[in-house]
């Protein structure tokens, strides 16, 4: 195994290979095991990130486009199923993204969880980092109800923060809902969230879940982006986590998720 401190021909070869496994695993539809395992025992979220940006720089260069940020693990609810203690993100690609009312393959998935969260979009760049919670308000332009679609190439969810960050934040696909809220008309962290299966309420929370308030996630975000050379641009939207604990999906499963102030979006998992 290699070391998690210092950079060395054997540290970039073991962040290829990872980054190479999870490709392998969602090009095969089959886990594999938790990419944590090449290396050692101590080392740090940033390898995560090597191999996140790894993927990301293949991703790009395929031409794929980024369509914004997620963040992750910012409820209490779902550190605590995860066993991980703060957050982290990963990137948005257009072809995650989804419309309300959206039917997803269920089959395109490896071992996906659904959780529902505020959306936000930001009209203006955030690259002048610290950002103040003010600039942070003045930068949305809207915000929006959203279901996430976390999903992991990592065999049962057996993750650490450094398997989640590897693995882009355990994205999957997302829906946004289609009637933009500016932030004028709706508290973001007074809202309530409700999410239903199939009609029974799996999931719910409030605004304030989402460490405190969804703008405190977004600004970790933009100070966090910034710190590593890639700021949040206008047009960006920021998924800035879940509301409350997330569930497995099922095929044939409709969701819907509602959030006081903002409406409800839904999807379909066909």
């Amino acid at each position: 195994m290699v070391g998690g401190t210092g950079f060395s021909a054997g540290r970039e070869a073991a962040v290829a290979a990872a980054a190479g496994a999870l490709r392998q695993a969602a090009a095969q539809s089959k886990p594999c095991p938790p990419v944590r395992t090449m290396f050692d025992s101590d080392a740090g979220v940033e390898v995560g990130y090597e191999i996140q940006e790894r993927n990301t720089a293949i991703d790009l260069a395929a031409g794929r486009r980024i369509s914004g940020r997620k963040i992750g693990l910012t409820s209490k609810a779902v550190q605590g199923q995860l066993g991980v203690g703060e957050p982290d993100f990963g990137t948005l690609f257009v072809d995650m993204e989804h419309s309300d009312g959206a039917e997803l393959a269920f089959s395109g998935l490896l071992q996906p969880r659904v959780e529902a969260e505020v959306a936000v979009v930001v009209d203006r760049d955030l690259d002048s980092a610290p950002h103040g919670f003010a600039e942070i308000v003045r930068a949305v332009a809207f915000a929006v109800p959203a279901i996430e679609v976390a999903d992991s190439r990592i065999e049962g969810w057996d993750i650490t923060l450094l398997d989640t960050v590897a693995d882009n934040a355990s994205g999957g696909v997302y829906v946004l809902g289609g009637r933009p809220v500016p932030l004028r008309d709706v508290d973001l962290r007074q809202v309530a969230m409700s999410m239903s299966m199939d009609g029974t309420v799996v999931s719910s929370g409030a605004g304030s879940d989402c460490l405190g308030h969804p703008l405190n996630a977004a600004r970790w975000l933009a100070d966090t982006l910034c710190a590593r050379g890639v700021p949040l641009r206008a047009g960006d939207v920021i998924m800035t986590g879940a509301l409350g604990p997330m569930v497995p999906a099922r095929l044939g499963s409709e969701l819907v998720a509602t959030i006081s102030g903002l409406g409800s979006v839904s999807t379909r998992f066909c």
